[in-house]
């Protein structure tokens, strides 16, 4: 194994919507948060979605009653259907290692070592902005009740849910599963639940020649689809970020606690936390929808001739590429679905947190 760079300072603290310490089952809420901001805050993140919500004309169920949660569709639905990716090339070598934040805080970290056949080149990082919210743009779920629809011959444009499919198959080895995180945990039959954003990337690989064929779908629960549901939220929080980015500081942390808060109150995890939402098929969604734009632009990256390295989460990318030449596929800036990039000399990488 080749001898590595310098260790690289340590990642940012995650995307809007995920907080630094999040773990799967934990949703990082704290008792009054539920409540809406005070007068003339920065960013009323809360207010705006639920405003967002309120608009919409199907008149959208935000609260799923606590005495039908244990049964239909809600017992079904997890964090793992997200979809997130938490993939190296098989041909790197990934090594744990501690690492302690600015913070204080011990976390883990993947060390990352580039073998010397894929030549000569520099690690590429790529951190995308604002994945969730950018997400939020057009998401597709149902405002309303999921109801059981059952087997299904064929995806409907017209609904939104959950849907248990058969896993395709996925032989390319430069490229994490589409599904993500979801392909590793099927049932006994090789089977999972996903969501909407997951099943309309796979009607996509299936035209464009990449996958076989659509997976079977042997059990679903729909409704009427919408895709507006959080435009109006996703406006707001992307016009209070051109503006805030600017400023930086107090004012800029406070848009992203209160973003982060907003987006995980849709699906609060402890009975004790009060929430103006509880709908973990919208809350799922939104990440599944972040999880599919993140891979699809990595794709296009290693079509182009790329070398993936590293996929995690909804926003963080590693490329090794010739030098001068980053992937085209993404655009730099600060704004929504624009990337921060960083090229770093080396065959060692050490900024991917374990975050499974």
């Amino acid at each position: 194994m080749p001898s590595g760079g310098a260790p690289v300072p340590p990642a940012r603290d995650g995307p809007p919507g995920r907080r630094p310490d999040d773990e799967d089952g934990e949703d990082g809420l704290a008792p009054e948060d539920e409540e809406d901001e005070p007068e003339g805050h920065v960013f009323p993140a809360l207010k705006i979605l639920k405003d967002s919500v309120g608009r919409s004309k199907m008149h959208p169920i935000r609260v799923i009653r606590k005495e039908e949660r244990d049964s239909g569709p809600w017992p079904l639905i997890s964090e793992h259907m997200d979809g997130e990716p938490r993939w190296v090339h098989p041909d790197v070598t990934a090594t744990r290692v501690p690492h302690i934040r600015a913070n204080g805080r011990r976390v883990r970290r993947d060390q990352l070592d580039v073998p010397d056949s894929f030549g000569e080149g520099v690690l590429c990082l790529i951190d995308r902005n604002g994945s969730f919210p950018s997400a939020c743009s057009a998401v597709p779920l149902a405002p309303n009740k999921l109801l059981h629809t059952g087997p299904l011959d064929a995806y409907d444009k017209a609904a939104a849910g959950i849907y248990l499919i058969d896993i395709p198959a996925w032989t390319r080895t430069d490229m994490p599963h589409p599904l993500g995180r979801i392909a590793d945990r099927p049932d006994e039959d090789g089977r999972a639940w996903v969501t909407t954003p997951h099943i309309k990337q796979l009607v996509k690989l299936v035209r464009d020649n990449h996958l076989d064929a659509m997976p079977t779908i042997h059990d679903s629960w729909t409704g009427k689809a919408n895709e507006s549901l959080f435009k109006p939220f996703y406006e707001a929080t992307r016009k209070a970020r051109t503006e805030l980015v600017q400023i930086r500081g107090d004012p800029y942390k406070a848009y992203k606690t209160r973003l982060s808060i907003a987006l995980r109150l849709l699906w609060p995890k402890r009975p004790s936390q009060r929430s103006p939402f509880w709908r973990p098929d919208w809350r799922v969604s939104m990440v599944a929808e972040a999880s599919v734009r993140h891979w699809t632009v990595a794709f296009k990256a290693v079509q182009e001739g790329h070398t993936l390295v590293a996929l995690r989460n909804v926003d963080q990318a590693i490329f090794w590429t010739p030098p001068n030449t980053p992937p085209s596929t993404y655009r730099i800036g600060t704004g929504f679905g624009e990337v921060k990039e960083q090229v770093r000399p080396g065959r060692r990488d050490q900024s991917s947190e374990v975050t499974d």
